[in-house]
């Protein structure tokens, strides 16, 4: 009787076991039912995509390259405009350079004329003198320590001196003069030309104390022809305000001038410059 009952327990246990495993692999079943759904939608949404993607891949591609193409016309671009303006920039700098030395070189020309026509004035006077000397149109003060005759003599060797480019031989002509005998007519003239001997030598500092010693005499028909010069010794020396100040003091004190065109000419030219 006892195992009879221990059967029938035995028997329903088994079954609710079964009955158990029977319900759960259902269950399972079921959920893998559902994820295999998904899965399959999901490589549905993926498969489309990837269609997709194939056919704009060509579309990407292309623009992709035209976009690198531009970029590379657009640098090429870039490069060359800027070589273009550093190529302006140099002939800019070559042009500047070329008008500066343009204009250093017509001031040179310019200055050499100024010097020519000074030498040719300055020839032109000393040969008038002269013939006015020997043709005894210039009087002479009698002298104690130089004769008259003397004077005018030595004064005509100096001038010839000076002529010939002998400037050494002229300047101790016209200093012994000058210290000779500071009354004689032509003591005035002497201290002129002694001062244009320093002047043609190139001597300006030299020069300009000559000059301005013409002053001193009284009388003098030679202080417009000085004062010319001591602008032009300045300017050579490149004391540019200390010229113009020296040629105004021209136009100022001697508006009569034969040297007054000279001035202003020269005052003009300065200011262009």
């Amino acid at each position: 009787m006892i195992n009879r009952l221990f059967r029938v327990i035995a028997a329903f246990v088994v079954i609710s076991i079964f009955t158990n495993l029977f319900g759960q692999n259902t269950a399972t079943r079921r959920e893998l039912n559902q994820l295999n759904a998904k899965i399959g939608r999901e490589n549905e949404r993926v498969d489309s995509l990837g269609t997709q993607i194939r056919l704009l891949l060509p579309e990407l591609q292309n623009a992709l390259k035209a976009n690198l193409k531009a970029k590379e016309q657009t640098d090429s671009v870039a490069i060359l405009l800027i070589n273009r303006i550093n190529t302006i920039q140099n002939k800019m700098r070559l042009l500047e350079d070329k008008a500066a030395y343009i204009d250093s070189i017509n001031f040179e020309i310019l200055a050499q004329l100024v010097m020519i026509e000074n030498k040719i004035v300055t020839l032109t006077n000393s040969f008038t003198e002269m013939y006015n000397l020997k043709n005894d149109k210039v009087g002479n003060k009698v002298s104690a320590n130089i004769s008259p005759t003397e004077y005018k003599k030595t004064y005509i060797d100096a001038l010839s001196s000076y002529q010939n480019g002998e400037f050494e031989k002229a300047i101790t002509g016209f200093a012994a003069l000058v210290m000779g005998d500071p009354m004689n007519d032509l003591a005035d003239n002497s201290q002129y030309w002694l001062a244009e001997c320093y002047y043609t030598m190139k001597n300006y500092k030299r020069a300009v104390i000559e000059f301005e010693k013409v002053f001193t005499f009284p009388g003098t028909d030679k202080d417009d022809d000085a004062q010319l010069k001591l602008g032009h010794c300045h300017r050579s020396m490149g004391n540019i305000d200390k010229a113009l100040e020296e040629y105004q003091r021209l136009i100022d004190y001697f508006p009569g001038s034969e040297f007054f065109g000279k001035a202003r000419e020269s005052i003009k030219q300065i200011n262009i410059r």
